[in-house]
């Protein structure tokens, strides 16, 4: 699988791509601080609620076999680094269609927001990170996990 940058055009169909560049800055505090509004879209329905979480992250040995996807029907999922390490992004259309995966690699200064229902891998790092999540709660199940029988693999320099 190719990996190339992450950009918010690239990443449009999957989601949000999370990130200050090219927003408004809005001064508060006095001066003293500053803020950016609305940087993604976050979805929670039938009776969900926002959480946020932080969650730890291990580098994978490489190359990555990518043996499963994950989507959450019920709500979006954000991810945003607390450190400058480059991370990656594994999203597809249909699981069981190599040609529909796509690769992209995000900077320590972009996060991305899953929309509802899109697949995708698990946290990939490639030094210990640490990670804001915000995600759904709730009645019902967010979770569906699908087994790739013929699993593509990442490789990265």
């Amino acid at each position: 699988m190719i990996v190339t940058p992450l950009t918010r055009d690239s990443f449009s169909p999957f989601g949000d791509v999370i990130e200050i560049q090219g927003t408004t800055k809005i001064s508060i505090n006095q001066g003293y601080a500053t803020r950016f509004d609305d940087l993604c879209k976050v979805e929670a329905i039938d009776g969900g609620k926002i959480k946020i979480s932080i969650f730890e992250a291990i580098p994978r040995p490489l190359p990555i076999s990518i043996e499963l996807m994950e989507r959450h029907p019920l709500g979006s999922q954000a991810f945003y680094p607390l450190q400058m390490e480059d991370w990656l992004i594994v999203v597809c259309t249909d699981p069981h269609d190599a040609k529909s995966f796509r690769c992209f690699r995000a900077s320590g200064n972009q996060g991305v927001n899953y929309a509802r229902n899109i697949w995708h891998y698990p946290l990939l790092v490639f030094k210990p990170s640490r990670f804001i999540v915000v995600d759904r709660k709730g009645p019902g199940n967010n979770l569906e996990e699908v087994a790739i029988a013929t699993a593509p693999q990442i490789f990265v320099n």
